[in-house]
């Protein structure tokens, strides 16, 4: 703690020895007046003569007492340091989240209250530039929250998800990167990482977050002033369903994966009870029509009754099933029996008659002739091998390491890490509060002094100070080359930019609405669509990323930059 003092204190002295202003009288003169220095009835030659009065240049303290400047080096240094504590608040309100999740596990607080701490640094940013002076103050600095806004979601998208696919690259092969496999090096095509479906999910709805973005363009596109104050309220709308709707989305999920997950397990009793029985009858389950075959089915059954009742027990099931070998799926075996008594017993006696046992069965065949191949002859068990595949593929999409069936392990002194967890998220919102209005207005006097549009500095420093902790932790994770780690940053990394575009967007759109400011930025707006709809279309569809796509992600940043400044003064879309 002592090392984290000093350095503090030096950057504190930093900060005023950069920053610190003289005060002085101050003479206004034309050239032809005279200042004495009190001594009377001297020539006019000795006296001294003052220049014509230059306007004096100022700025405003905020809070009445944090240090500001005119210079160019001065407010450099007020960013460098302003962002530095900015990304201090983000590593506090990470770290306690971080600790939160493991002591209460997911559902509220990992679906919902944590996503909105993760955009919190930048929601004050973007607030603060909307709330700052007059209503003319307020639309030259509101650019600096558009351009926080479009640089944290293209940063994201690029250069971080391209650096993730680097550090976890591992080997392909069969088109999915195998676990801690890395020997061909830097191949474009032969290396990279692999996900699971829900990650391909996370993008699908990070697309779906665009939409108040397009609403907000409307009257824009069609070149009308008379409906964008509506357009704005309506956008906000939309942009508060969608928070709603994605945070309802988030608290539910574990209870959506194990649902997910506990169907295909289903499918697994299935396949291996079917394949268990077909070895038992010799493979003469159907008959030559491709109709069950009754009489070996009974057969089947008896052999299973081993007390001759007439009726499958839990017992019986069970020994049942731990003959059987489930593949690459450690199933629990009074699972697996629950699951076959839930399917063929229909009179809910907990029992197994002789015609549930044969129905039960037909209707499993039938469940895995839909996954046969078209040319497969009617009597024939190939389809079984197709709906081994299915399921295998299923299973292999969803589950990458079990995470979801983790319960969440007791925390030793979790009274403790409570209290220390709600202090760093106390912490990391003071300090994000406090710090937000000084460096918006750091950000704007640097643009005034530089005539650097406060757009592009916001857009390429600011959102290194708001998302720089999450970005390292990252691609921290992504290095320890698993599919399970790369599944959850790049969840992570969609999740961020989703909330970025309803949470952070509806922030900047109330302050537009509420103030009456004009919306104009088109070109902004136009880089986060394609960014967004590119990466998110792109995992949409696909959990495996070779290495060339991490060259097309992070390419898209300059091009993005580009894009904006073309737009904007050379053709002057804003």
């Amino acid at each position: 703690m002592s090392r984290r003092f000093a350095f503090t204190l030096f950057l504190s002295l930093l900060l005023l020895i950069f920053c610190a202003q003289a005060h002085a009288r101050l003479f206004l003169s034309s050239s032809s007046d005279l200042v004495s220095d009190g001594i009377r009835d001297l020539p006019e030659d000795n006296l001294l003569r003052l220049s014509p009065a230059v306007k004096e240049s100022s700025c405003e303290q905020t809070y009445g007492f944090l240090p500001c400047t005119t210079s160019i080096v001065g407010n450099l240094f007020l960013i460098i340091v302003y962002g530095f504590l900015m990304y201090k608040a983000a590593t506090y309100l990470s770290n306690g989240s971080e600790l939160l999740l493991e002591i209460l596990g997911p559902g509220i607080i990992g679906g919902l209250f944590l996503p909105i701490l993760g955009a919190l640094p930048d929601a004050m940013l973007i607030l603060v530039s909307g709330l700052s002076g007059s209503k003319e103050t307020a639309q030259s600095q509101v650019s600096v929250g558009m351009g926080l806004l479009a640089g944290s979601t293209v940063l994201l998208l690029t250069i971080i998800w391209g650096t993730c696919v680097i550090v976890g690259k591992c080997d392909i092969v069969d088109s999915i990167a195998k676990d801690s496999q890395d020997t061909r090096g830097f191949s474009l095509f032969g290396s990279g990482v692999s996900t699971d479906i829900w990650t391909s999910y996370a993008a699908r709805i990070m697309v779906i977050s665009v939409i108040p973005f397009l609403i907000v363009q409307i009257p824009q596109v069609l070149k009308s002033t008379s409906g964008r104050h509506l357009a704005v309220l309506v956008a906000l709308i939309v942009s508060l369903l969608l928070l709603g709707s994605y945070c309802f989305y988030q608290v539910f999920q574990p209870w959506i994966q194990r649902r997910r997950l506990a169907y295909v397990k289903h499918k697994h009793v299935i396949l291996g009870v079917l394949k268990h029985l077909r070895q038992q009858a010799l493979g003469r389950l159907l008959k030559e029509d491709g109709e069950p075959d009754r009489e070996i089915i009974k057969k089947l059954f008896s052999k299973i009754d081993e007390n001759g009742d007439g009726q499958l027990s839990h017992g019986e099931l069970r020994a049942l099933v731990v003959g059987i070998e489930f593949d690459e799926i450690d199933l629990d075996h009074d699972d697996a029996v629950t699951k076959i008594i839930e399917d063929f017993d229909t009179s809910r006696n907990s029992l197994i008659d002789e015609d549930e046992f044969f129905n039960g069965i037909n209707r499993w065949l039938s469940k895995a002739k839909r996954c046969g191949r078209p040319d497969a002859g009617p009597h024939t068990m190939k389809f079984l091998s197709d709906f081994h595949q299915e399921t295998k593929r299923e299973h292999d999409l969803l589950d990458v390491g079990g995470s979801t069936e983790e319960a969440v392990e007791g925390v030793q002194n979790a009274k403790w890490n409570s209290i220390k967890a709600v202090l760093l998220l106390l912490l990391g919102t003071v300090i994000a509060a406090a710090i937000a209005d000084p460096l918006v207005d750091a950000v704007d006097e640097f643009s005034d002094v530089t005539s650097i549009p406060a757009f592009f500095i916001s857009f390429i420093v600011l959102p290194f100070a708001t998302n720089s902790s999450e970005a390292v932790s990252a691609i921290i994770f992504a290095s320890r080359d698993k599919r399970q780690t790369a599944s959850l940053t790049f969840s992570e990394l969609y999740g961020a930019v989703t909330m970025n575009n309803v949470l952070c967007l509806a922030v900047f759109l109330a302050l537009v609405y509420v103030r009456g400011l004009t919306w104009d930025f088109s070109a902004e707006v136009l880089v986060i669509l394609v960014v967004c709809i590119v990466m998110g279309g792109f995992a949409s569809f696909r959990t495996t990323f070779p290495l060339w796509t991490s060259i097309m992600a992070i390419l898209l940043y300059p091009f993005s930059l580009a894009l904006v400044y073309v737009l904007d003064y050379v053709f002057g879309w804003s």
